[in-house]
């Protein structure tokens, strides 16, 4: 008869973690020969102690151990340690590597650098989210209101506790998602709705139609906040707002994509019209605005254009795709969606939410040492393209994989990863970096509409014509939690507090998650 084991007892098992938390003392690990010379640089503004050089062994040089390291030498008490993503500066060149290698010595020797042992290599400790989002699990709130399908769906930057739907049945409608009841319903519109996207500032929401106008609302109130803008011929698509650090004296622009193969700016204040971007030759089917001043649009024309948002001028025509481009998204979506708003306290002058808010674009969009937005098209050719329109317009890298079309893409809050769902029932995540391939996620079993991320960017939610929300992990690409609907999925969006899912669909109801 086999002996079993006993399983350790709470006194092994707590003394067992204990010595996997404990920082080993790296000036007596392994000499010279092993090891490398450390300097750290901290991404704060706050006042640090200064931090010595010190000699790492390469066998622990993972991030985890460094981050222990790190929050160590600088005498935090453990319940105060931070979780820290190192950049690697190559030592005797201007080159920052941005994601940590998974061979440290193979790196430094692949830059040149004859003797690393011996060499003092810089390392950028950033911060990271100190928060943790928790999937979502059950189903809070069913609302019904709607008189036909939720076409788009979107929160407030500011709260979670707002949320704005647009419909099949012509009306837009804001909700009370702590209570689970209408707040208002915004009528004005006399055909659907097919985008509604709230202000930085949370302040105003504007609605697209196939009415042909765009129409801007005061959330507080629910009534309309002036005329509506007309102007364009067909349809409006998609809308975009100016990023909040580049609004004038508190005055607003918007840019809204139509199907007449035009791109509208508007003031805001006025409604008046400030430029007319015409150049596609096709229905634009997206439009984002960039933190650095340009637009960018994507057409059936199968291309990506690059205006500039001050004088109209078209900067850079990108032609790469086969055929219908279908989406775009920015790596700096996320900060320029939710302008000021973080987990600090919220600033109270103009001047601090403008500087904030340029704060948080710039460190979205820093990219090797350098802020540089970039941009990925997805499209009905079954790719995608990497784009950094700042440095040509040449695409940075093609992404292949996808059977069928590619019907939305999305980066990752910190800039690390882009999602992308496409018609082949399949979710694949890649490397924000390269455009390196990581994952397929598989599960849905009919096309996915959507793919959106958690705050914290540890959490995938993708939408789907199956009934279905399904809850990935970014850790290891598994399938936390299956949340199932009435019909088809069509719109979906993830608080940017993380506390909770909102979906709508074929059905007309919304449905919000909650963990």
């Amino acid at each position: 008869m086999a002996t079993i084991v006993p399983p350790p007892s709470k006194r092994q098992r707590r003394e067992e973690l204990e010595r996997s938390r404990v920082q080993q003392d790296v000036s007596a690990s392994a000499g010279p020969a092993g090891s490398f010379k450390a300097r750290f640089l901290l991404d704060s503004d706050e006042d640090q102690p200064e931090i010595p050089v010190v000699e790492v062994p390469l066998a622990d040089a993972s991030e985890r151990n460094l981050s222990l390291l790190l929050n160590t030498l600088l005498a935090r008490e453990r319940e105060n340690f931070l979780p820290y993503r190192f950049r690697v500066h190559i030592p005797g060149k201007d080159i920052i590597v941005d994601q940590w290698p998974s061979d440290l010595l193979e790196l430094l020797r692949s830059h040149g650098v004859e003797n690393p042992f011996e060499t003092t290599v810089s390392l950028s400790a950033e911060p990271q989210a100190v928060f943790k989002v928790q999937a979502v699990t059950r189903m809070a709130h069913r609302i019904p209101g709607h008189g036909e399908a939720i076409l788009t769906a979107q929160f407030s930057p500011a709260s979670s506790r707002r949320l704005a739907t647009g419909s099949g049945d012509k009306t837009a409608r804001i909700w009370d998602t702590d209570t689970g009841t209408p707040k208002y319903t915004l009528s004005g519109h006399t055909h659907w709705v097919l985008c509604v996207v709230w202000s930085p500032d949370a302040t105003r929401l504007a609605t697209g139609s196939m009415d042909k106008s765009v129409r801007i609302w005061d959330p507080e109130t629910g009534k309309p906040m002036g005329s509506p803008f007309t102007g364009h011929a067909k349809w409006v698509t998609s809308i975009a707002w100016e990023p909040y650090h580049l609004w004038r004296d508190g005055t607003p622009r918007l840019a809204s994509a139509s199907k007449d193969a035009t791109v509208r700016v508007w003031v805001v204040n006025t409604g008046r019209t400030e430029h007319v971007l015409s150049g596609h030759k096709s229905s634009v089917s997206c439009v984002r605005w960039g933190g650095t001043g340009n637009i960018y649009t994507a057409s059936h024309d199968k291309t990506v254009k690059v205006w500039n948002s001050e004088t109209g001028a078209l900067l850079h025509t990108l032609s790469s795709h086969a055929h219908w481009v279908n989406h775009l998204a920015l790596s700096t979506d996320f900060a320029l969606r939710t302008g000021f708003f973080d987990h600090t306290p919220t600033p109270t002058t103009e001047e601090e939410k403008r500087a904030k808010s340029k704060e948080r674009f710039e460190k979205a969009a820093k990219f090797n040492g350098r802020v540089t937005e970039r941009l990925v098209s997805a499209s009905d050719d079954c790719c995608m393209y990497l784009w950094s329109p700042s440095e040509g317009t040449k695409p940075v890298a093609r992404l292949t994989g996808h059977q069928k079309q590619v019907n939305a893409v999305q980066f990752s809050p910190d800039g690390s990863l882009i999602a992308s769902a496409g018609w082949d029932n399949h979710t694949k995540i890649w490397s924000a970096r390269d455009g390196r391939f990581i994952n397929t996620l598989r599960g849905h079993v009919a096309p996915v509409f959507m793919a959106v991320f958690s705050a914290d960017s540890r959490l995938l939610t993708t939408a789907s014509k199956d009934a279905t929300l399904k809850v990935w992990a970014m850790s290891n690409g598994k399938l936390v939690h299956d949340l199932p609907a009435n019909d088809e999925v069509w719109a979906c969006d993830w608080s940017p507090d993380g506390q909770q899912v909102a979906s709508g669909g074929k059905d007309k109801a919304v449905r919000l998650w909650r963990n």
